[in-house]
């Protein structure tokens, strides 16, 4: 679908040589797409606060963590499952969730251009990261014993995904962008991704501990072998 020429194209995209058969420029404004994206999250945000302080036994930090698993549910399911699915007529569409991905390109072309390693990851993280973060927020409200299981597995999977996402651009001297451009570069590609490296990095830490403290409590319940004897 992406093919590069010698001349620059009628486009907002990096490398500027880069050619998009059939792309029609977005006709939404840029405010409608990002007010779009943040007023979703902050509903859920509020409704996952509201939800989780009918538990007494859930502090400020945990009810976030939750918050923030709804609202990957929502960007991993809806947003990247979007992409997932139609990523081959994401340059020339006009559907909203088409214009979003037109927006934020402007950030990270990969994403007009179906590359590979972009597909193969969004799709992983549409249909794995995205019900698995709802499964989360389920197993602490219900207190389920798999709750941090599946904290540390969402987290670890986003981890590794995003540290690649980073690693493969570094790799092509991110060309995929306007380097150093204060929304497309540091607000599109480097803030909004980074929010995946360090929470999901907070999260594992957290598992960690906890599903330590579970093995040394199941440990410690377990009759020695001298007792066993007796």
């Amino acid at each position: 679908m992406a093919q590069y020429s010698g001349s620059p194209m009628s486009h907002p995209y990096w490398p500027r040589d880069l050619r998009l058969d059939g792309y029609r420029p977005n006709d939404r404004p840029m405010w409608q797409i990002l007010a779009f994206l943040f007023s979703v999250s902050g509903v859920l945000l509020v409704a996952t606060w509201f939800v989780t302080g009918r538990s007494s036994k859930m502090g400020p930090v945990r009810r976030l963590a939750l918050c923030w698993f709804t609202i990957c549910g929502f960007i991993h399911g809806v947003i990247e499952g979007w992409f997932s699915l139609y990523y081959q007529e994401i340059p020339q569409d006009q559907a909203f969730l088409s214009q979003l991905w037109k927006e934020y390109g402007k950030g990270d072309s990969r994403y007009v251009i179906a590359d590979n390693f972009t597909v193969c990851m969004e799709t992983i993280t549409a249909w794995a990261w995205g019900p698995l973060s709802l499964w989360t927020v389920i197993s602490f409200l219900q207190n389920q014993p798999s709750r941090f299981i599946l904290q540390l597995i969402v987290s670890l999977g986003q981890l590794y995904g995003d540290v690649l996402y980073f690693y493969t651009e570094y790799r092509d001297g991110f060309s995929h962008s306007e380097m150093w451009h204060p929304l497309y570069f540091w607000f599109y590609f480097v803030f909004m991704n980074a929010l995946w490296i360090v929470i999901p990095s907070a999260l594992i830490v957290d598992s960690w501990i906890n599903l330590s403290r579970a093995q040394h409590s199941a440990d410690s319940s377990r009759p020695s072998s001298k007792q066993k004897r007796n």
